[in-house]
């Protein structure tokens, strides 16, 4: 049954045309990145604009949130649940013994000042700090507060946001200029057989692209799954991903606005945030309160109420964790059952003995088959014999791609030998 169903899986490519013919697949924006399941994402911002406050927020660590340029000095790294009401669901139904909610790893990086990749402020410390992060929380100050003083002098969020994409930029350039200079070194050794040529004049050519494309004023990201086609090839994606590029990194745009701002849902700096955002390739941009969140974080559920009758609002925490979670392009597939439910946290693409491996390499080495259930189809049918009745549980082999909310079952045979 397991040969069946990888069958029915790649049955479509019976309809595709002669190999010669064959276009190279496109790729998603979810191809740039490490495939690991260890990804976290970085609070990133000019100093002051409520990075640490977000941060504290987010996960309760009293760290220091003075209003002092650069008092985060070290990465403060922490693990927050992400909210998920199919994860509520199930936990609900199960009532099980043990509960592991799926989580994001978020990283509380210093404040990036202009000339940071020359070293301005502590420049290089926070560039490779951001390099470590698999993807970028970019927080915008939108308020104005005498008392909290911003390092430019003056809040203008647009201005804030192009220095900082201006130090990524060159910060990129800086890292292909040396490779290109260490791949010209090896040139003599490249040419001694034909494949070590033709890898060699390969790399040279996707980083003089790299170049040239950074020079326009470009973010990597950009090139893959925006406008018609993408401009990066497969090929490129894979010298892309070894490279880490900074610019490479999803982005989302966190918008700080005081708190009678927050509410009236308004700020004159909103439309040119969006105006940028969407003529430098587009991305999610949350407005959000960090003195709101601050002040909410702290309130009983009386509190709240109270604070809520001069007009509801709520805290967009959990928007602005689980679209972090979505931008670094991690799913999760649920195991439950009454001894435990779990989230388990991969990368988009996985294949399902990969996804298997993360609950125990055994279960990757030896895999037989997944035994899968739309998480959509269980709630609606209410069990899983239900599911099997309606002819909707389905085995799965070694080809197929795991879905976000697959509830999974892995059958594996722990003396077969990994192929």
């Amino acid at each position: 049954s397991t040969r069946k169903s990888a069958k029915t899986f790649s049955s479509s490519s019976q309809d595709m045309p002669p190999k010669k013919e064959e276009v190279e697949e496109r790729l998603g924006a979810w191809a740039l990145g490490k495939f690991s399941t260890r990804l976290k994402v970085g609070i990133v911002g000019l100093p002051n604009v409520g990075k640490s406050t977000l941060y504290n927020c987010m996960t309760n660590c009293a760290i220091p949130a003075e209003n002092f340029p650069f008092c985060t000095i070290e990465p403060n790294e922490t693990r927050v649940n992400v909210p998920d009401e199919r994860f509520d669901w199930l936990v609900d139904k199960y009532k099980p013994k043990s509960i592991v909610n799926p989580w994001l790893e978020i990283v509380d990086i210093a404040g990036l000042v202009k000339g940071a990749a020359q070293g301005a402020g502590l420049g290089n410390h926070f560039l490779s700090n951001i390099r470590s992060v698999d993807g970028i929380v970019h927080v915008m100050r939108a308020f104005e507060d005498t008392d909290i003083v911003h390092v430019e002098d003056k809040v203008d969020p647009v201005r804030d946001i192009e220095i900082i994409t201006s130090e990524l930029r060159e910060k990129d350039k800086e890292f292909v200029n040396s490779r290109l200079t260490a791949l010209m070194k090896d040139k003599a050794k490249a040419n001694s057989n034909a494949a070590a040529k033709k890898e060699w004049e390969a790399e040279v050519a996707c980083i003089e692209k790299v170049l040239a494309y950074l020079e326009e004023g470009k973010e990597v990201r950009r090139g893959v799954g925006e406008g018609a086609q993408d401009y990066w090839s497969t090929k490129e994606v894979t010298y892309l991903n070894e490279y880490s590029l900074l610019t490479a990194k999803p982005v989302i745009y966190l918008v700080n606005l005081s708190e009678a701002d927050f509410r009236r849902k308004k700020n004159k700096f909103l439309k040119p945030i969006h105006d940028w955002v969407m003529s430098h390739g587009g991305g999610t941009i949350i407005p959000y309160s960090g003195a709101f969140e601050q002040e909410y974080m702290h309130m009983g559920d009386a509190e709240k109420e109270e604070f809520c009758k001069e007009g509801p609002v709520l805290s967009v925490l959990p928007k602005i964790i689980k679209t972090a979670f979505t931008a670094i392009h991690l799913i999760y597939f649920f195991t439950a059952g009454p001894d435990e439910v779990k989230g388990w946290v991969i990368r988009k693409g996985y294949k399902a003995p990969q996804a298997a491996g993360v609950i125990h390499t055994d279960f990757e080495r030896g895999f037989i088959c997944a035994e899968v259930m739309a998480f959509q189809d269980l709630k609606e049918m209410g069990s899983e014999s239900e599911v099997k009745a309606k002819g909707r549980y389905r085995q799965e082999g070694k080809t197929y791609t795991v879905v976000d909310g697959d509830v999974i079952f892995f059958k594996f045979n722990v003396t077969a030998k990994g192929k």
